[in-house]
C-alpha cells in the first residue's frame, strides 16, 4: 500500500508539474512551492476520485472529467466508453469516437495530428480489459504531453479497478446473504411449520400466534440483505424466533436476555444475531434430557456495543470451532452461519471485528462479538 501511495503521488505531482509549466504560473515563494504542488495534486486527484470509484458510465465521467482537465491543463480532455463519447470538459473535436475507436481497438496510446488541435488518446483498463480511453486536446503535441496522458490514464484505471472490487464485494457480501438464508430455510421452516400443525387441532388460538410470529420472522429475514438494521429490530427477529423454538422444546428451552438500553440503536449487519442463538439453541439443546439453556448479554462499551451468545450444552473442541468459522462444519452442523456472520463482520469493520468463540468439551459455548457504534447505510 504504501508504494502504491508513492507511485501514485509521483504521478500526480508530476502531472501538476506539467499542468504548472504549461500556464505559466508565478514563482511561489521559497519553499512553499514543494507543498503548494503537494496540495493542489492531492486536492485536484481527491474531487476526481469519487466520481470514478462509482464505475465508468456517463455520470461519473461528467464529474471527473473537469477534475482531469485541470490536472493536465491541456485545451480539452474527452472520456470515452467502448462505443460512446461519455464527458469533455473543453472546446473537443467532432473526431474523438473515431480517435478513440482507433486507440480501443490498437491496445495503446495513439497519437492524432489535427486541426485545430492533436490528440493524445489512452485506453483506459480494468481487470486487462479496456473498458474506454481517455483523450487530451491542444494544440501541440509533445513528448511530455504523452507521458502526461499515458500515466494519468493509468492512473484513471487503478480508481476504476478499485470501482470493480467495490462492486465485487457487494456481490459476495449478496452471494453471503443468500448462503445465510438457504441455512434459514431448510431446518428452521421445516421445524417451525411442523410446529404450527402440531397445535392445529389442539390449541388453534396458539396455533395462529404462532403462524402470524412466523410470518413476522419471515418477513424480516426476506428482507434487502444488503441493509443495515438496528440491534431493537435485531433483538426482535430473536424474540420471534424463539417463540417458535419454544413452542417446539417447550419448558427445555430457556432463554435469558441482557440488553443495556442505550445500545437498542445502533445499527448492526443484517442478520448478524439470529444466526448466533440459533447455533446456541443446536448446541445447547443436543444430547440434553434436561433441556438446556442459552443467554444473551449486549452492553454498552462506549464506542462499541459488545454482545454475547452463550449456551450450557456440551460444548466442542476449539479445533472444531475454528473448522466452523473457517466453513468447514462437516458432521457438527450449525457451522454455515457462524461462518456467515464471521465473515461478514470481517469484510465490513476489519479483521479486528470477527467472531470469538470461547468453547471446550463439556463447558457450553460462548460466542463473542463487537459492533462499532459508528454510522452505516449499506453492506
Amino acid at each position: 500500500m504504501q508504494t502504491t501511495a508513492c507511485v501514485a503521488l509521483s504521478l500526480l505531482l508530476f502531472l501538476l508539474g506539467y499542468a504548472c509549466a504549461r500556464t505559466r504560473r508565478p514563482a511561489l515563494p521559497e519553499g512553499g512551492g514543494k507543498h503548494e504542488a503537494t496540495f493542489t495534486a492531492l486536492h485536484v486527484a481527491g474531487l476526481a476520485a469519487p466520481a470514478l470509484r462509482g464505475g465508468l458510465d456517463r455520470d461519473s465521467a461528467r464529474k471527473a472529467v473537469r477534475h482531469l482537465h485541470a490536472l493536465l491543463g491541456t485545451r480539452a480532455v474527452a472520456i470515452t466508453s467502448t462505443d460512446a463519447a461519455l464527458a469533455w470538459n473543453g472546446p473537443c473535436t467532432d473526431d474523438v469516437l473515431t480517435y478513440a475507436r482507433t486507440t480501443l481497438a490498437a491496445g495503446r496510446a495513439q497519437v492524432f495530428a489535427g486541426r485545430p488541435y492533436g490528440a493524445v488518446v489512452v485506453p483506459l483498463t480494468v481487470d486487462d480489459t479496456v473498458v474506454g480511453t481517455l483523450a487530451a486536446f491542444d494544440e501541440e503535441v509533445s513528448a511530455a504531453l504523452v507521458r502526461a496522458v499515458t500515466e494519468l490514464g493509468r492512473w484513471v484505471s487503478g480508481q476504476l479497478e478499485l470501482a470493480d472490487l467495490d462492486a465485487s464485494r457487494r456481490r459476495a457480501l449478496e452471494a453471503e446473504m443468500r448462503a445465510l438464508r438457504a441455512q434459514i430455510s431448510p431446518h428452521f421452516v421445516y421445524n417451525a411449520l411442523t410446529t404450527i400443525a402440531s397445535f392445529v387441532r389442539t390449541n388453534p388460538k396458539r396455533a395462529r400466534e404462532l403462524l402470524l410470529d412466523f410470518a413476522d420472522f419471515s418477513r424480516y429475514a426476506l428482507r434487502r440483505a444488503h441493509d443495515f438494521t438496528t440491534l431493537a429490530d435485531e433483538l426482535t427477529c430473536v424474540d420471534r424466533y424463539l417463540l417458535l423454538e419454544r413452542a417446539r422444546f417447550g419448558d427445555k428451552l430457556r432463554f435469558s436476555l441482557q440488553v443495556a438500553p442505550e445500545v437498542l440503536p445502533v445499527p448492526v449487519p443484517f442478520l448478524c444475531l439470529q444466526p448466533l442463538v440459533e447455533n446456541a439453541i443446536k448446541h445447547g439443546m443436543r444430547g440434553r434430557r434436561g433441556g438446556g439453556e442459552v443467554r444473551v448479554v449486549v452492553r454498552d462499551a462506549g464506542p462499541e456495543a459488545h454482545i454475547t451468545v452463550e449456551d450450557d450444552g456440551t460444548g466442542m473442541d476449539p479445533e472444531c470451532a475454528r473448522r466452523m468459522l473457517d466453513g468447514e462444519p462437516a458432521r457438527e452442523g450449525g457451522g454455515i452461519g457462524l461462518a456467515n456472520v464471521d465473515l461478514r463482520m470481517r469484510q465490513i469493520y476489519g479483521d479486528g471485528y470477527g467472531l470469538v468463540v470461547e468453547t471446550a468439551l463439556g463447558v457450553g459455548t460462548r460466542v463473542r462479538l463487537r459492533v462499532p457504534k459508528r454510522q452505516f447505510t449499506s453492506l
